[in-house]
């Protein structure tokens, strides 16, 4: 079984207030999408990565896949108009490579924070259940509101599951569903999850990690700074 991973970095990260796309800010001299990518290269079950990129940054991710010796990549591939335009980019990219039961794993590359044991639980799950989404549970208070000011309505806590990428789905699944969406002319999946279970597929969870964090403000960064000076084991204790 092949197991191949869509590393999205195609987002501009408006939200950092910066001048570059977030996911090649540098931290500690190395830009995050390097130790996002490394995550996977150093997983002995991952046989290639896609990387699906900003056409402007191709020629720059290029450079650095070569500097750090990210040899797993074999491809990068120019995003979409959204985010499921992008994912679904990827996917198609893979068309020729893979068979319908591989393992296709998507994940942000503004998530640079992923141990090993996240990585092959999630694959464990996905060859077992057909997919599988890494996962945490909720452990604030949760209100339904209308108008972000106030509500009456709590939610359940013990019946939300928190998901986060990365996320495995059997490649012949989800690539139908991509297929399925663009036929319908749907660009506005936030998700390949949420895509899923529109069209009626059940999730499964896979270990989460709380500090599996997507970096988006400035104080993010300076958190993710402060978690990568911990080994895995200790992250994940």
């Amino acid at each position: 079984m092949k197991v191949s991973v869509v590393i999205l970095a195609g987002g501009t990260g408006s939200r950092m207030k910066i001048d570059i796309p977030k996911q090649f800010i540098q931290v500690d001299d190395v830009p995050v999408i390097v130790n996002t990518i490394s995550n996977f290269q150093n997983n002995t079950r991952i046989n290639d990565i896609i990387v699906v990129c900003l056409k402007d940054w191709i020629g720059y991710l290029q450079e650095l896949v070569m500097k750090y010796h990210l040899d797993k990549v074999i491809n990068i591939v120019e995003g979409g108009a959204t985010g499921h335009d992008s994912t679904r980019n990827g996917i198609f990219s893979l068309s020729e490579t893979m068979n319908e039961d591989d393992i296709v794993v998507i994940h942000d590359a503004a998530r640079p924070l992923i141990p090993q044991l996240i990585i092959n639980d999630m694959l464990d799950t996905a060859i077992k259940h057909g997919n599988a989404c890494t996962a945490i549970k909720v452990h604030d208070t949760v209100i339904i509101t209308e108008d972000q000011q106030s509500g009456d309505t709590q939610i359940e806590r013990s019946k939300i599951m928190r998901v986060q990428t990365p996320q495995a789905y059997r490649y012949g699944t989800i690539k139908n569903l991509y297929q399925r969406a663009d036929k319908e002319n749907r660009h506005d999946f936030i998700y390949a999850n949420t895509m899923a279970i529109t069209y009626g597929e059940r999730i499964y969870f896979s270990t989460g990690f709380d500090c599996n964090i997507k970096l988006t403000t400035k104080e993010d960064l300076a958190f993710y700074k402060a978690m990568k000076q911990f080994s895995e084991e200790e992250l994940t204790k």
